[in-house]
């Protein structure tokens, strides 16, 4: 039998993964050269939206945690960090994050961003290390244009990232725990956590659904006691401001429907009304939500129930940025393992390689004209994680030969 080898071997991935490397530091280098008094060329300060979570620090160590809501202090809490900044950024954060970023204005602004993105970015590749070894998986991590995009902007997408994570890793054996860490996502950012319930009502982890509602409720309620009833007020009356922001495709005042991977947002940048999007997008969602359910009720392999959920996350969420894509990195690496194990089929690892470049493919370029490549990718994503459920569940009832079984091709 002729043999078939795979131009994506590991030597090609590693290289790969190093050129990518030394671009996003020659990148980042270049950046802070140019930059002047924190600020960038482009009149943003430098750590992207991070002077957000100083500034809001700032304001609720002065006592004034509310003020975060409005735009006019924000702003003025913000140039305290970057005096040079024009740049104007919302705060839309529930109660229960202003305790995760409450110490940081008690150090200046640059050491603050690294405090807060190392620290993140370690409990990240803690969780990660669980699932990926060898060097060629951290070469790949490290290369990870997801990774690069959430440093730059300064985002809270590797704590976000850690605990989704987390909470799959620990719902076998720590159900209590696992909810514990679902409980928090859902806390400090809801609209990352919506598809969870779902998926823990659909393998009846009954006890982890009830640690996670305690723990978002526990948290939420410790941040209205710490910061005061007119934070939930504030934070209340933002939605709306975050819903048209969403709508109209603007974030911190710049268009953000290029940066967004949600179908919803790629609606509205082709044109489609408001209404029609949400139909769009809810059809999608709903798709989505029936995969997980899928997966999850009839599936056993947790690996292929952890990348489903991840996977599917970016779908049911119509408002997602694309630095949240450093979620990625865990469905990619247990579906490289599942493959690893059980062999590969056609086109997968070609969709691995465009998931793991899809935070820099959504950079918006005039010249190529608009496609959805983020809902396409991440639905192609969770299709090879269903089809693999799917082949899971016959190989574990029939050895029969099966028209797309596994292939086990170097």
């Amino acid at each position: 039998m002729k043999s078939h080898k795979h131009w994506l071997n590991r030597e090609r991935l590693s290289l790969y993964s190093c050129i990518f490397l030394v671009l996003y530091l020659s990148f980042g280098s270049v950046l802070v050269f140019k930059s002047k008094n924190m600020v960038d060329p482009n009149g943003r300060p430098l750590g992207g939206d991070f002077v957000t979570f100083w500034a809001a620090s700032h304001l609720a160590l002065e006592g004034h945690a509310q003020d975060a809501y409005n735009i006019s202090s924000l702003f003025k809490a913000q140039q305290i960090a970057a005096p040079a900044s024009r740049s104007g950024y919302v705060w839309f954060y529930p109660p229960a994050f202003f305790l995760v970023v409450l110490p940081l204005a008690l150090l200046p602004y640059t050491t603050a961003y690294w405090v807060f993105m190392l620290s993140t970015l370690g409990a990240y590749l803690l969780v990660l290390h669980r699932i990926i070894q060898g060097n060629t998986a951290i070469w790949c991590i490290a290369g990870f244009s997801g990774l690069w995009v959430n440093l730059l902007c300064g985002q809270n997408a590797f704590l976000t990232a850690a605990l989704g994570g987390a909470s799959l890793l620990s719902l076998k054996q720590k159900p209590l725990l696992a909810g514990f860490f679902i409980g928090l996502l859902a806390a400090v950012k809801p609209q990352l956590a919506f598809i969870f319930p779902a998926a823990l009502i659909a393998c009846g982890a009954w006890r982890s659904l009830l640690s996670s509602a305690l723990t978002a409720i526990t948290f939420t309620v410790l941040g209205i006691l710490t910061l005061g009833f007119d934070v939930l007020v504030g934070f209340l009356s933002n939605l709306g401001i975050a819903r048209q922001h969403l709508e109209h495709g603007l974030q911190n005042g710049t268009p953000a429907w290029t940066k967004m991977p949600t179908l919803f947002a790629f609606g509205r940048l082709v044109g489609i009304p408001v209404p029609w999007a949400y139909i769009l997008h809810f059809v999608v969602a709903l798709g989505a939500l029936t995969v997980v359910w899928y997966v999850w009720r009839r599936c056993l392999d947790w690996k292929l129930r952890g990348a489903a959920l991840m996977t599917a996350t970016f779908l049911v969420s119509p408002y997602a940025l694309d630095y949240d894509l450093v979620w990625l990195a865990f469905p990619v690496a247990w579906l490289v393992e599942h493959g690893l194990r059980n062999g590969w089929l056609r086109g997968e690892r070609e969709i691995l390689v465009v998931v793991w470049l899809l935070p820099l493919l959504l950079i918006p370029i005039p010249e190529i004209p608009l496609i959805p490549i983020g809902p396409m990718a991440i639905f192609s994503l969770l299709w090879i994680t269903f089809r693999r459920a799917t082949l899971s569940l016959k190989d574990a009832t029939s050895t029969s030969t099966h028209p797309e079984q596994f292939n086990t091709l170097p």
